[in-house]
């Protein structure tokens, strides 16, 4: 690497000695490709740059801010699969769209519970949707219906024994 002499900016020192840079990078990092996108990242970040008087050691600037890149580029490279690797997960994953027979099945079961829902009280309907569709506190269900909290724990028990019931004597279709 040439001496310093006068004024200027780390970029004129980087273009000025490039080729001893990348030769110095390829040493330390022992891989030719990555020492030239180390170099090319660092010079992207030296535009607009201090001054070469700010630094006392240009040389080893350089090469320390790419090195930290290279080494930035490698742990985000690590951190990423391979395509076989991704094909190796998909293949592991099942089909998310369901059956025909299991999408009419699922369809089926949610209209006997919705059936199941209206023929509830009105009131006990409205817990049951608070608490499991909303997902409110039985509290916050009680203050919202302007009922006690006692009230709101029987309607909730009083659904869930029809829809226990429900589940019962449908899984016995099955």
């Amino acid at each position: 690497m040439e001496d310093v002499q006068g004024t200027g900016s780390l970029l004129d020192y980087f273009g000025q000695n490039y080729t001893a840079l990348k030769q110095r990078l390829v040493r330390r990092l022992g891989n030719r490709e990555l020492a030239g996108d180390a170099l090319h990242d660092t010079w992207l970040r030296l535009n607009g740059a201090c001054d070469i008087d700010a630094v006392r050691d240009p040389a080893s600037y350089l090469t320390r801010m790419a090195v930290n890149i290279a080494i930035d580029v490698q742990r985000r490279n690590s951190r990423m699969l391979s395509g076989a690797e991704i094909d190796a997960l998909l293949d592991g994953v099942a089909d998310p769209a369901p059956e025909p027979a299991r999408a009419f099945e699922v369809h089926s079961d949610l209209a006997g519970l919705m059936e199941l829902l209206d023929r509830m009280p009105a009131r006990r309907r409205a817990v049951a949707l608070l608490v499991h569709a909303e997902g409110l506190t039985q509290k916050a269900a009680a203050q919202r219906l302007g009922v006690s909290l006692r009230t709101v724990e029987y309607e909730l028990q009083k659904a869930h024994q029809r829809l226990a019931a429900y589940a019962a004597a449908h899984d016995g279709k099955k």
